[in-house]
């Protein structure tokens, strides 16, 4: 299992309780193998309120300390991601296991290197995904390699940004925004939110893009529209992103203004998950169709818990079971750092106008004009 981790119980500390903390945190408190021991944040308030919420016995305000707790055996990270790299080597060097919030870092190398700092050290690190653990996600990548729908030849990831009136957005902490607006980020939400996207356009289908083109756009300083084209490994197979930005367009959503759709084409059939942040549409979470040796079979997946909170849920519980059992835990530092260069080379394949191999990026890509205001 790796040092510092009891047979059972999972006892954890919590660096950072920011505003997508009680998402993340929600799982470890429902979770019987787990206790939470302690909260860390610089804002003492902050950090103090999120301990009554989650009735959790210790406060501390310099991660020095939290680390220094010998009762903690695992730590969530959910700091801003310019700091990432040093929480994360620094709970590593304490002898913690760690979970970090996306994206694990600011740089493709950095990625890699705290990968190998860990399995070195013989610790877990994974990073926390939660469209991984997303039950209607789930059951589209079973049913494709199931066979479902035969080979995949086409994937498309749609996603509009907008506006909502969910309770959710209207108690986000506009502060903690701050730095994912200045060149403390290497772009925006490209980089912020679209990487929960490219993690699915890798792991739905279980390859590797080999070639990006695209064109990104901005808007409102932090908003990215932009059309992408991905090629796989497999060259029967590509793949389309959209990101659009509809400012004015009111969403059902109980909690960020945003709606995603994906979309996997098979050699006899086709596959959408028609949500995720948002519920846009009133359909099936999962839409399944077959037509194979002239059979045409519509299915829908209507009883499936697709709120998108669940995902958070299913993922903490997975890496407390992670530790128990000392399997890995998804996703790994090299699939991060995959998903990384998948950002990235969007980026340069729009501020080039020419495709990007993605496995051929290792630092980080910021786009032209980024933070420049």
């Amino acid at each position: 299992m790796g040092k510092g981790a009891p047979s059972d119980t999972i006892r954890l500390g919590v660096l950072g309780a920011g505003n997508i903390a009680d998402l993340n945190v929600a799982g470890y408190l429902e979770h019987p193998h787990c206790d939470v021991l302690a909260v860390c944040d610089v804002d003492e308030p902050i950090a103090r309120e999120a301990a009554e919420r989650w009735a959790v016995p210790r406060v501390y305000t310099d991660m020095d300390a939290l680390l220094a707790d010998g009762d903690i055996d695992a730590v969530e990270i959910l700091t801003p991601t310019h700091l990432h790299y040093a929480h994360v080597r620094a709970a590593l060097e304490a002898g913690k296991h760690v979970s970090v919030q996306k994206p694990i870092t600011n740089s493709v190398d950095e990625a890699l290197e705290l990968g190998k700092v860990a399995a070195d050290a013989g610790l877990t690190l994974r990073v926390s995904e939660c469209f991984v653990h997303y039950p209607p996600l789930e059951m589209a990548k079973k049913l494709i390699a199931d066979g479902a729908i035969g080979r995949p030849i086409g994937v498309r990831i749609r996603t509009v940004v907008g506006q909502t009136d969910s309770k959710f957005q209207a108690a986000l902490r506009p502060e903690g925004y701050g730095w994912r607006l200045d060149k403390r980020s290497p772009g925006g939400h490209l980089f912020d939110d679209m990487v929960h996207k490219y993690a699915m356009a890798l792991w739905l289908v279980d390859q590797d893009i080999t070639s990006v083109q695209a064109v990104v756009r901005r808007r409102d300083i932090f908003f990215e529209p932009c059309a992408v084209i991905f090629e796989y490994e497999d060259p029967e197979l590509l793949g389309t992103m959209e990101v659009q930005y509809a400012r004015d367009m009111w969403m059902r959503s109980g909690y960020f203004g945003a709606d995603e759709f994906f979309e996997v084409q098979g050699e006899h059939g086709f596959l959408w998950v028609t949500r995720a942040t948002g519920e846009m549409l009133d359909l099936a979470p999962v839409v399944l169709y077959q037509g194979k040796d002239n059979e045409r079979v519509f299915t829908e997946f209507a009883e499936i818990d697709a709120d998108w909170a669940s995902g958070f849920r299913r993922s903490s519980a997975h890496f407390v079971e992670a530790l128990r059992s000392g399997t890995p835990a998804a996703m790994s530092a090299a699939e991060a750092a995959k998903v990384l260069q998948l950002c990235f080379a969007v980026y340069q394949a729009s501020d080039t106008r020419r495709p990007v191999d993605p496995r051929t990026i290792s630092g980080s890509v910021t786009p032209a004009g980024w933070a420049e205001w």
